[in-house]
Order: C-alpha cells, then sequence, then structure tokens
C-alpha cells in the first residue's frame, strides 16, 4: 500500500501522477515514486520520504512522457527506503502494488534458484521479475503475462504494470485492494481512490474481484483472470473536490472536527419516520425476527464504534449481541452461521482485517450489513446489505466525523432492528428520533466552546501519559479518547472501564498524572463519582467531561468540561467531541504531524 495513480492518453503524465499522489497523501505512507515512458523507454525515479522530496528530485531529473504510473508506499515488506520505494522494474516490466503477497517467500526463493537477483525487500518487486518473466512479445503480452502471474500469487493485490515494449497499454488488476479506473477524451487513469483522479475526470469503472483491465488511450477492456469479458457500465460521481480542501482551517483534523454537526445531519437526513417513530435503512429490509445474534467485526476506531453499537442493539432490539477484533475473528474458528447478523464497520470500505472477516462470516452463512463511508468500496460491495454514513471526505488520518457518523449510523440501525423485533415501541422510537433530530444542534454547541480545551491542553500536554475512563457506553469513548491522544500527540494513553481502575491502572495515578472521567448523568454516574474520588484521593489531575446542570462534580474534578444533556444514546456522540479537541489541542502544542501521524496510514488494507 498505499496510493497508486496512473495515466496514459494525449498529456504529460508525470504532472498528472504527481497531483493524483498529493490527492491521496492523507492514507499516510513513507516513500513515493514513479515510473514514465517516452515512447521508446521508460524510467522510474523514486524516492524515501514527502512527496515534496520526489518532486524535487523530478525537477532536477524530468521523466517526459504521455504514459506512467505513480505510487505512494507504507512499508510492509522492507523498511522506507530509495530502494524499497516503488515503482519497481525488472527488464521492462514497472509494477506498482498495493497489498501484501502471502506466498512471497516461496516465489522469491524460485526466482532466485533461476538466477533473479533482487534490488530491494518488497514484495513488490517479485511482481515485475514474475510479469518480465512470462513475457512473449506481441501487442497483447502484457495482459497475458499480468494473467499467467496473479494465477501463482496469492494474498491481496491491487497493481498497474506497463512495459517498455508497448507504450499504448496500461494493465491492471485486484484483489481484496481497492482500484478504480477513470474515464477520459482519448485518455483514461487508473487508481486506488477515486480522490486521486476526480480532478480529471467524473466517470469511473470500478474494478471488481479477481479482475484485470487493460487500459488504452481509445478505451477500457475488463477480463476475470480466464480472460473472459466482463462488460461493466461507468458510474458518475458527483463529489466535490472543494471538500477536501481545509478551506481556512489550519489541519484537516481541525475542519474534520468542526464539520461533524453537518456530517451528523447529512448521515440522518431523509432516515429519520418521525411520523411513524422509525428509521429507513436505505432499502434494507432485513427479517429481524429470525436474527439470533449480532456480531460486531472491525478495527480501531470502528471498533470502539462497534463496543457502542453493542450496547444500542442490546437495548433498544434486545438481540445478543458480540464484538469481536475484525484481526482476531477469523482465527478463533468462530461459532457462526445462519441466524446470525454479522455487522462490518469500515471507514475505508478497504480495511483488510474486516473484509476476511466478513469474508468467513459469509462462508459459514451469516447475513453481512457493512457500514462505510465510501460509496462503492469494497466491503459494501461483498455485503448483503450496506449502510452508508455521509460524513464526506475524511483527509486527517485519526479518523473523527467518520467515528461519529458511525455512531449515529448504529443508532439508526439499532432502532430500525428494535421496531422489527418489538423491543423498540412507538412511543420511545418517537422520543429516540426526537433526540436524533436535536444532535447536531447539540454538538455545535459543544464545539464552539472548544477554547475550554485548547486552555486544558496547555496545563497538561506536558505529561508522560494519561489515563481515560468511562462506564456502561461510555467505557469505549474513553477508548476511543485514548487513542486519538496516542494517534497524533504521541503521548501514551490507556481507556479503561472505570470499575476497573482499581485492578491495577490506580498504581500509575500521582500528581502528574491527568486521568480524564467521562461522567454524565446517568445510570453510571454515582460509580463513576466514586471512581474520580478514588483519583483525587491519590493527587491525579482530574478532567471531567459532565453534562450540564451537574453542580456536584465541580468539587471532585480539577476542570469540567459540560456537554448538554441527552438521552444515554446519544450521549457518545456528545462525550467524543471534547476527547477529540483535547487531542487536537495537546497536538498542536507538541508540534506533530496532525494530518499524517508517524507510522499510520487512512486505509488499512494488509492485514
Amino acid at each position: 500500500m498505499c496510493g497508486i495513480v496512473g495515466y496514459i492518453g494525449k498529456r504529460q503524465a508525470t504532472p498528472i501522477l504527481i497531483s493524483g499522489l498529493r490527492r491521496l497523501e492523507y492514507r499516510g505512507y513513507d516513500s513515493a515514486g514513479v515510473a514514465v515512458h517516452n515512447g521508446e523507454s521508460s524510467r522510474v525515479v523514486r524516492c524515501c520520504g514527502k512527496l515534496s522530496n520526489l518532486e524535487q528530485k523530478l525537477a532536477l531529473e524530468p521523466v517526459p512522457g504521455m504514459l506512467g504510473i505513480g505510487h505512494t508506499r507504507w512499508a510492509t515488506h522492507g523498511k522506507p527506503s530509495d530502494e524499497n520505494a516503488h515503482p519497481h522494474k525488472a527488464g521492462g516490466v514497472s509494477v506498482v502494488h498495493n497489498g501484501i503477497i502471502e506466498n512471497h517467500v516461496a516465489l522469491r526463493n524460485e526466482l532466485e534458484e533461476e538466477g533473479v537477483t533482487f534490488s530491494s525487500d518488497t514484495d513488490t518487486e517479485i511482481f515485475a521479475h514474475l510479469i518480465h518473466r512470462e513475457m512473449r512479445g506481441g501487442a497483447e503480452a502484457l495482459a497475458r503475462g499480468v494473467q499467467q502471474v496473479l494465477r501463482k500469487v496469492q494474498g491481496a493485490y491491487a497493481i498497474v504494470v506497463m512495459d517498455d515494449a508497448d507504450p499504448s497499454t496500461l494493465v491492471a488488476a485486484k484483489s481484496a485492494s481497492p482500484l478504480v479506473i477513470g474515464l477520459g477524451d482519448g485518455e483514461n487513469y487508473v487508481a486506488s481512490d477515486v480522490t486521486a483522479i476526480l480532478d480529471e475526470t467524473r466517470d469511473m469503472i470500478f474494478v471488481e474481484e479477481q479482475e484485470l483491465a487493460t487500459v488504452r488511450p481509445s478505451g477500457v477492456h475488463i477480463t476475470d483472470l480466464d480472460g473472459n469479458p466482463v462488460e461493466r457500465a461507468p458510474r458518475r460521481i458527483n463529489w466535490s473536490v472543494v471538500q477536501a480542501e481545509k478551506q481556512g482551517y489550519r489541519h484537516f483534523m481541525q475542519k474534520e472536527i468542526f464539520e461533524q454537526p453537518r456530517a451528523v445531519a447529512d448521515t440522518l437526513a431523509g432516515r429519520l419516520d418521525r411520523e411513524r417513530g422509525d428509521v429507513k435503512l436505505d432499502g434494507i429490509d432485513l427479517d429481524v425476527r429470525s436474527i439470533r445474534r449480532v456480531v460486531f467485526v472491525a478495527c480501531g476506531t470502528s471498533y470502539h464504534a462497534s463496543l457502542i453499537g453493542k450496547f444500542l442493539v442490546e437495548s433498544l432490539a434486545r438481540i445478543p449481541t458480540e464484538v469481536d477484533l475484525a484481526s482476531e475473528f477469523r482465527y478463533r474458528d468462530p461459532l457462526i452461521g445462519s441466524g446470525d447478523l454479522v455487522i462490518g464497520i469500515s471507514q475505508s470500505g478497504e480495511t483488510a482485517d474486516t473484509m476476511a472477516a466478513m469474508k468467513m462470516a459469509r462462508e459459514k452463512g451469516a447475513t453481512l450489513l457493512a457500514v462505510s463511508n465510501v460509496l462503492e468500496s469494497s466491503i459494501p460491495r461483498m455485503a448483503d446489505h450496506a449502510f452508508y454514513t455521509h460524513a464526506g471526505p475524511e483527509i486527517g488520518v485519526a479518523s473523527t466525523k467518520a467515528f461519529v457518523t458511525q455512531l449515529a449510523s448504529l443508532v439508526l440501525i439499532a432502532a430500525y432492528l428494535g421496531r422489527r423485533s418489538g423491543a423498540l415501541d412507538r412511543g420511545r422510537g418517537d422520543e429516540l428520533l426526537g433526540e436524533l433530530a436535536e444532535l447536531p444542534k447539540k454538538m455545535s454547541d459543544v464545539i464552539e466552546h472548544s477554547a475550554q480545551l485548547q486552555v486544558i491542553a496547555r496545563r497538561y500536554g506536558g505529561a508522560k501519559g494519561f489515563l481515560f475512563l468511562g462506564r456502561g457506553n461510555q467505557y469505549p469513548i474513553a477508548l476511543e479518547g485514548a487513542l486519538k491522544l496516542k494517534e497524533i500527540s504521541y503521548i501514551h494513553a490507556e481507556g479503561y472501564a472505570a470499575g476497573e481502575m482499581k485492578h491495577g491502572p490506580i498504581a500509575l495515578i500521582d500528581e502528574t498524572m491527568p486521568v480524564i472521567v467521562i461522567a454524565p448523568r446517568g445510570a453510571h454516574y454515582e460509580k463513576v463519582i466514586s471512581n474520580l474520588t478514588e483519583v483525587r484521593a491519590r493527587d491525579g489531575k482530574i478532567v471531567a467531561i459532565a453534562t450540564r446542570g451537574d453542580t456536584e462534580i465541580g468539587s471532585a474534578a480539577d476542570e469540567v468540561v459540560m456537554v448538554p444533556t441527552a438521552a444515554p444514546e446519544i450521549l457518545p456522540l456528545l462525550t467524543a467531541l471534547p476527547l477529540q479537541l483535547l487531542a487536537y489541542y495537546v497536538a498542536v502544542s507538541k508540534g506533530t504531524d496532525i494530518d499524517q501521524p508517524r507510522n499510520l496510514a487512512k486505509s488499512v488494507t494488509v492485514e
């Protein structure tokens, strides 16, 4: 991984490749490169570090030509280096690749026994050598060569290949990694994400699993890996590129935090049936009374949303619910099958672990429901049902608005299940929908008071570590708050269920330890206050997230951040906001790379 752009047509390729890669920077990467064909031969230019380093190198050694491929890499096999950067070339064959070749050791050994010398530590270079070996000349040789090689490869890939002997063709293929083809007038594009080429075209063809595309200036030909033709009409993408610009904010993450009321409003729009106290799920029609269990599978921030989803489904629908880390799910031989509804949550819709978990669940007979922010991404396409959040493009690697729109979506899904299971009556449904309708305004209220979080961030931003505590459906918010702080400020932070503090974490608490306690009024309030006093007794510095009107908590906490009152199902969408803002302002004070934190990628398409 992590970003791919390809171009073939009538213009100079390099500026188009660099522009596309720039659009994909938000995914996170450690090196970048391009290969451009000048009509006679191709040249590769690549380097470690940011895209600006590559641009400086290209300024010194331009690569003219109207056919090219580009890549931003996030290291999987081999450390970040110039040698391991993509594209990789063997003979006349140049390749860029997202994903992982699982049988790379066997293939590398086979090639080395034939006398092949490798110049990198990557699995991707194997593609270049294998395709070069398969080449037999002729206009169709490249597509055939790629086709033969893909039959030998196990794992995930999105690849784009070009050959010095054929300056009129790009060949692209995918398996478990996103790939899209953009259509132009006498020119065409290939990318790992529509974002990369949306400035150039809005007409896209999404490549499906185990498909191969031959791309020429005059058109696109798609087949399966056996060579059988595939017909697929292009889709028109009406998403505005302006949405992905900072619009005056210092960072994309700051912009995206402030966009959350609008994003949640967009996610709720058209889905609240106030007349019936019900919700509409975009045409999804589930036989709810046949569902014996709901299982959430997700990773990272989406996993934290899933933990809240468990509270919601069990409370509103009274259906037994489990939550699994997708990366663990498939390796424990889960007892799952007919009657289970597996809900896979992935903001990108391309998370490899989540995709693998859902594939296993499907093979065992479960019904799949995908929740994603990216239209036509792989996970929604493979699921029986897809529900899209409407967060809009999220550029910052650390998720904010994708997370809260996931939470809003899970309230809708749980209410849908509850109304059809009979557990959620009309009156309670009316109340919940009324709360949802008021939610964007309440979120705006919290964000408008963000100045207080700036003061708190400056006061405690020098701490070596933070502890986040919550109970009930605020416990996952504590986990998410700790994750956000870790991701962008590089300060160690841990989230705990507040009742577990005395079972170990209390040993960490002293006068240097800030403890963020999420303590809204509700069923767990008295218990959380008890935990808070335990921290106070050990001189911990307490920042409490509380609901307005709470006159007691101020005497027990050093700092109190208030959020509006709301129903228990809605409160996590409000208490999450101060924690996002705290993490952001701490990171600002430390001067870290907030939008592209080290070692992280936006779309994790490897297991």
